[in-house]
């Protein structure tokens, strides 16, 4: 049985979650500003946003499958971490300093890139080091690191004007430097916290048996290949399950990203032209409400991990997402930019509830020498919905939402509902009696022990 760690060394082992999600939400708030100061059409901003899909597509079940096949001093997910790091500090200090439209979209596969390098191994990593009755609070905190990283990215170039810095000052390439500051900071973030989290919590070392097995395993990028292709042929039912809630679940995230500056400026200020102050200022409104929902997504994730244990990850799931629809149909009618901060709240439980209760279902379901490949397959499950809504939602924008963004928030809101539904059909490992087992070993949040 694999040590219980105190609450506190949860957090110690998912500080360098905040490093990757602070990158991811730099990228959500300002790559299509940096697109258009570096002379970008519209038309093309979405093509643009493909690095993340097609990197997370073909990244991450490959480096999945490598790390559960590594052997190396730091261990298996150690490397992975350090290298993506490493690579994604490179890219965020070089991307506010592009000098073509060319250089950020290369520097944005790059950063992707790296981010996946780090990412699912980083998955991998919780599963491995936790006993089963710790993997909600496990992944939970990462969600909470989710919530926390992009809450501060989304704020930083807030938080520098009120430190003193101009908003209006730019660089020679026309980007604001409060957009250079913020991801330098990005870059120091990036690699500080994935170190601290190496420091602090060390991987458990493989039994004899378990070293032997992976050494008898083929090595190379083709074996990783095939590892992959025949873990798709074998996944487990609850993952194929699963596939089918995350389909309606991120092909709705997607829309509500591209789509919810355009709904405001429609609704608070009645305008589709993005020359205008009142296009600039709903953008700015999108900032304090996108910071507002991943600071409730930051709090709720760790109030979520009693109700998971209780309820089990899936209830909590379909809650959680059917609130958010709800949330998402409410906002095209609320006209007092105020008000808008109340379906926020829905939007944060979701998206604390979709960075871990899923992973949380994922984790009692698939075998743990496969953790790695596993969890870069369900990453497949982010990635191809969001490949799919880009060439699909262009083909019916205008002849069945009217070519009215506040029908994509409405569409995104109704696609939340139907991941509601389709979760509670999934045959979670995560019973009754894991549920009873895990409540007794609840830890007690404010001393980080585990309760008797």
């Amino acid at each position: 049985m694999k040590p219980r760690l105190s609450f506190w060394q949860i957090v110690n082992m998912n500080v360098g979650f905040f490093g990757i999600q602070y990158s991811f939400g730099l990228q959500q708030s300002n790559m299509s500003p940096i697109y258009k100061y570096l002379g970008a059409d519209e038309a093309s901003l979405p093509l643009l946003w493909l690095a993340g899909p097609m990197t997370g597509l073909l990244v991450q079940p490959i480096i999945g499958a490598m790390s559960d096949r590594t052997l190396s001093p730091r261990g298996r997910r150690t490397p992975y971490f350090l290298i993506g790091a490493v690579l994604c500090s490179f890219a965020l200090l070089l991307m506010p300093f592009s000098r073509a439209l060319w250089m950020a979209a290369g520097l944005l596969w790059i950063l992707d890139a790296a981010n996946n390098i780090t990412m699912e191994p980083y998955r991998a990593f919780v599963s491995d080091r936790l006993d089963a009755s710790q993997h909600s609070l496990g992944f939970l905190t990462q969600s909470a690191f989710t919530g926390l990283g992009q809450t501060l990215s989304y704020l930083t170039p807030s938080i520098l004007v009120v430190l003193g810095m101009s908003g209006d000052a730019t660089n020679d390439r026309g980007i604001p430097l409060i957009t250079v500051w913020a991801f330098l900071i990005g870059a120091v973030f990036s690699i500080s916290s994935i170190l601290l989290t190496v420091r602090t919590t060390p991987e458990l070392p493989l039994s004899a048996e378990e070293r032997a097995r992976i050494e008898a395993l083929p090595r190379g990028f083709g074996a990783a290949l095939r590892e992959v292709a025949e873990a798709i042929r074998e996944m487990p039912v609850t993952m194929k399950q699963l596939a089918v809630m995350k389909l309606f679940q991120w092909y709705a995230m997607f829309c509500y990203w591209q789509y919810i500056v355009l709904s405001l400026a429609v609704t608070l200020f009645n305008t589709h032209d993005a020359s205008t102050a009142g296009f600039r200022e709903a953008s700015l409104v999108n900032g304090k409400i996108g910071g507002f929902y991943n600071f409730v997504a930051f709090v709720a994730a760790f109030a979520m991990v009693p109700f998971t244990r209780r309820f089990g990850p899936k209830v909590v799931h379909a809650i959680c997402l059917t609130l958010a629809g709800f949330s998402m149909l409410a906002i095209p009618s609320i006209t007092d930019r105020t008000l808008l901060f109340i379906p926020m709240i829905g939007v944060g439980l979701a998206w604390a509830s979709i960075m871990g209760n899923p992973y949380v279902m994922l984790a009692g379901s698939i075998p743990e020498e496969r953790v790695g490949v596993y969890m870069g397959i369900f990453n497949m499950f982010i990635v191809i919905p969001m490949m799919i809504q880009i060439f699909t939602l262009p083909l019916y924008y205008q002849s069945l939402l009217g070519g009215n963004p506040e029908n994509v928030i409405r569409l995104a809101g109704v696609l939340l509902m139907c991941a509601a539904v389709a979760v509670l059909f999934v045959k979670s490992n995560v019973g009754r009696e894991g549920r009873k087992n895990a409540a007794k070993q609840m830890p007690d949040l404010t001393s980080g022990e585990a309760i008797p």
